[in-house]
């Protein structure tokens, strides 16, 4: 095999778990979008999607992992981002609440995956978590590998199956980003009319 046909796309897979890991910190990096590039650039790498979908789902736990020991410690950082976004805050406090409350494990464990699925949910989960004095961190880490699981096999199998769908590799990108918005946008629809689960959503 030509190591260039390697390379090349290992620097799209590269990117993409960048993305995955950072956007714990940063909602608003595209990493769906990359990651779904990334299935379509390694398209001719044999067992590339399983691997890709291993390493999204490890990089998705270790931004998890990350961000909660450094709300958990108090991190600066973290007290001044929730300082100047008062909203941020208030949906931090509003999921401390909900996870502290008279929830079975089961909703718990709805929260932390849907959370994925909702835009900036993955950030307000892991800061409230951290900065709460009564959730044991290993119960939402144990839920947090799960759903890193779920979320990666989600967007993998969506960026290959559009791949095996079209024949020009634009146009799967943007059917799958156009399938992926439309999905999470339904997911933030059904959330609000959860009530236990509406605190990821409520003041967006």
């Amino acid at each position: 095999m030509d190591p260039n046909a390697v390379i090349g796309p290992a620097w799209y897979c590269a990117l993409a778990l960048a993305a995955v890991l950072g956007d714990a910190f940063l909602p608003f990096l595209p990493s769906g979008t990359l990651v779904i590039l990334a299935v379509l650039k390694t398209g001719q790498v044999g067992g590339s999607p399983l691997l890709l979908a291993a390493g999204v789902a490890v990089a998705s736990f270790l931004g998890d992992l990350l961000l909660l020991n450094l709300a958990r410690r108090g991190a600066p950082a973290v007290h001044r981002r929730l300082a100047r976004r008062p909203r941020l805050a208030e949906s931090v406090e509003r999921v401390q609440r909900a996870l502290t409350g008279r929830h079975t494990s089961r909703a718990a464990a709805a929260i932390v995956i849907i959370a994925r699925f909702v835009p900036a949910g993955r950030t307000v989960l892991d800061l409230a978590v951290g900065h709460s004095t009564h959730h044991r961190p290993w119960t939402f880490l144990r839920w947090s590998a799960v759903a890193a699981v779920v979320w990666a096999a989600y967007i993998v199998s969506l960026g290959w199956l559009n791949q095996h769908w079209f024949d020009t590799a634009w146009l799967s990108l943007a059917i799958s980003c156009l399938a992926a918005t439309a999905i999470s946008s339904a997911v933030v629809q059904l959330v609000r009319r959860r009530r236990r689960l509406a605190v990821l959503v409520e003041g967006d």
